[in-house]
Protein backbone atom coordinates (compact mmCIF):
# COMPACT_ATOMS: atom_id res chain seq x y z
CA UNK A 1 0.00 0.00 0.00
CA UNK A 2 1.12 3.51 -0.67
CA UNK A 3 0.69 6.25 1.80
CA UNK A 4 0.44 10.06 1.32
CA UNK A 5 0.62 12.52 4.18
CA UNK A 6 -0.10 15.67 4.21
CA UNK A 7 -1.64 18.72 6.68
CA UNK A 8 1.84 19.37 7.95
CA UNK A 9 2.38 22.94 8.86
CA UNK A 10 3.49 26.09 11.45
CA UNK A 11 0.99 26.47 14.46
CA UNK A 12 1.39 27.99 18.16
CA UNK A 13 1.94 26.50 21.11
CA UNK A 14 -1.74 25.67 21.58
CA UNK A 15 -3.36 25.18 18.45
CA UNK A 16 -4.38 22.37 16.53
CA UNK A 17 -3.35 20.56 13.46
CA UNK A 18 -5.07 17.75 11.30
CA UNK A 19 -2.41 15.40 9.50
CA UNK A 20 -4.17 13.67 6.85
CA UNK A 21 -2.93 9.86 5.36
CA UNK A 22 -4.43 8.87 2.05
CA UNK A 23 -3.52 5.04 1.34
CA UNK A 24 -3.88 3.59 -2.22
CA UNK A 25 -6.14 0.80 -1.86
CA UNK A 26 -8.81 -0.03 1.04
CA UNK A 27 -7.19 -0.34 4.74
CA UNK A 28 -10.41 -1.40 6.38
CA UNK A 29 -9.85 -5.00 7.76
CA UNK A 30 -6.32 -4.71 6.22
CA UNK A 31 -3.80 -3.04 7.98
CA UNK A 32 -3.17 -1.75 11.21
CA UNK A 33 -2.43 2.15 10.21
CA UNK A 34 0.08 3.98 12.77
CA UNK A 35 1.73 7.33 13.17
CA UNK A 36 5.52 8.25 14.48
CA UNK A 37 7.24 10.97 14.65
CA UNK A 38 10.70 12.01 14.30
CA UNK A 39 12.50 15.45 15.81
CA UNK A 40 15.68 16.69 14.51
CA UNK A 41 19.03 14.07 16.06
CA UNK A 42 15.84 12.10 17.25
CA UNK A 43 14.82 8.15 16.73
CA UNK A 44 11.62 8.12 15.24
CA UNK A 45 8.95 7.56 17.51
CA UNK A 46 5.20 6.30 18.45
CA UNK A 47 2.16 8.46 18.43
CA UNK A 48 -0.79 6.83 17.81
CA UNK A 49 -1.85 3.46 16.02
CA UNK A 50 -5.49 2.17 15.28
CA UNK A 51 -5.79 -1.49 14.75
CA UNK A 52 -7.47 -3.33 12.09
CA UNK A 53 -8.58 -6.02 14.11
CA UNK A 54 -9.72 -5.90 17.49
CA UNK A 55 -12.69 -3.28 16.43
CA UNK A 56 -10.44 -0.77 15.64
CA UNK A 57 -8.50 -0.70 19.40
CA UNK A 58 -6.32 2.81 19.55
CA UNK A 59 -3.18 2.79 21.39
CA UNK A 60 -0.97 6.27 22.26
CA UNK A 61 2.21 7.56 23.17
CA UNK A 62 1.73 8.98 26.63
CA UNK A 63 3.12 12.12 25.78
CA UNK A 64 0.55 12.75 23.67
CA UNK A 65 -2.47 10.84 25.40
CA UNK A 66 -5.41 13.27 25.27
CA UNK A 67 -4.37 15.39 22.98
CA UNK A 68 -3.96 13.71 19.92
CA UNK A 69 -6.89 11.44 18.39
CA UNK A 70 -6.58 9.26 15.25
CA UNK A 71 -9.31 8.46 13.20
CA UNK A 72 -10.24 6.15 9.82
CA UNK A 73 -12.22 7.11 7.12
CA UNK A 74 -12.91 3.83 5.22
CA UNK A 75 -14.40 5.66 2.63
CA UNK A 76 -11.59 7.54 1.78
CA UNK A 77 -8.94 5.12 2.47
CA UNK A 78 -7.54 7.44 4.82
CA UNK A 79 -6.34 8.06 8.32
CA UNK A 80 -6.13 11.07 10.45
CA UNK A 81 -4.17 12.56 13.39
CA UNK A 82 -6.22 15.13 14.86
CA UNK A 83 -3.25 17.43 17.16
CA UNK A 84 -4.58 19.42 20.08
CA UNK A 85 -3.05 21.63 22.53
CA UNK A 86 0.36 21.10 20.90
CA UNK A 87 3.17 21.98 22.76
CA UNK A 88 6.85 22.87 20.96
CA UNK A 89 8.00 19.55 22.24
CA UNK A 90 5.70 18.07 19.21
CA UNK A 91 7.73 19.77 16.87
CA UNK A 92 8.65 16.84 14.27
CA UNK A 93 8.31 15.42 11.06
CA UNK A 94 5.35 13.28 11.12
CA UNK A 95 4.94 10.18 9.23
CA UNK A 96 2.10 7.69 8.62
CA UNK A 97 2.64 3.69 8.28
CA UNK A 98 0.64 0.86 7.58
CA UNK A 99 1.39 -3.12 8.83
CA UNK A 100 -0.06 -6.17 9.85
CA UNK A 101 2.38 -6.53 13.32
CA UNK A 102 1.07 -8.43 16.03
CA UNK A 103 0.45 -6.53 19.24
CA UNK A 104 3.50 -6.30 20.90
CA UNK A 105 5.17 -5.05 17.70
CA UNK A 106 2.90 -1.82 16.89
CA UNK A 107 4.01 0.66 18.86
CA UNK A 108 7.55 0.10 16.91
CA UNK A 109 8.35 0.91 13.28
CA UNK A 110 9.10 -2.71 13.02
CA UNK A 111 5.16 -2.98 13.00
CA UNK A 112 4.64 -0.89 9.82
CA UNK A 113 5.56 -2.15 6.60
CA UNK A 114 4.68 0.75 4.21
CA UNK A 115 5.19 4.66 5.38
CA UNK A 116 4.44 7.69 3.96
CA UNK A 117 6.78 10.46 2.90
CA UNK A 118 6.23 12.24 6.06
CA UNK A 119 4.87 15.84 7.11
CA UNK A 120 6.93 18.62 8.85
CA UNK A 121 4.51 20.42 12.02
CA UNK A 122 6.34 22.96 13.60
CA UNK A 123 4.78 24.32 16.84
CA UNK A 124 6.15 28.07 17.77
CA UNK A 125 6.54 28.96 21.86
Amino acid sequence: VQLQASGGGLVQAGGSLRLSCAASEPTLNTYTMGWFRQAPGKEREFVATMRWRSGGTTYYADSVKGRFTISRDDAKNTVYLQMNSLKPEDTAVYYCAAGRGITSTITTPRGYSSWGQGTLVTVSS
